[in-house]
């Protein structure tokens, strides 16, 4: 009980300027943007409906809440999207200077494999 505080207890949006609760304390029908992901919608261009917080480490942590009712359906990549997504992924895995695809991405610090710039610093 060590998160609860009295202090971020504000439903009526008084003090925050939105409906404000503790960690665990919001009410049924808000969803944070990953608890709505994990259920297969999105907020849909709803504004933040709510807060929770609570006291983490560094200071106060803060997480927004949607209203479930007014969330809408994730959308689906197109075929021809996912296509465009894979052939972008495999490029970042393609080495300029050998032209290998490597089974990682290349780092944009180097601007080539592991293996190109063990050779050029050496």
């Amino acid at each position: 009980m060590a998160r609860i505080r009295a202090a971020f207890h504000d439903p009526d949006g008084s003090r925050y300027g939105i409906p404000t609760f503790w960690w665990r304390g919001a009410p049924a029908g808000f969803a944070t943007r990953r608890q709505l992901r994990d259920a297969g919608l999105r907020p849909g261009g709803q504004s933040v409906a709510a807060q929770v917080m609570w006291a983490g480490i560094g200071g106060v942590r803060v997480a927004y809440l949607y209203r479930i009712d007014l969330a809408r359906p994730k959308r689906v990549a197109s075929p021809r999207q996912r296509q465009a997504i894979s052939r972008a992924l495999r490029a970042r895995r393609i080495c300029p200077s050998c032209r290998v695809e490597r089974p990682y991405y290349i780092p944009r610090s180097l601007g080539e494999c592991l293996d190109c710039a063990d050779v050029s610093a050496g």
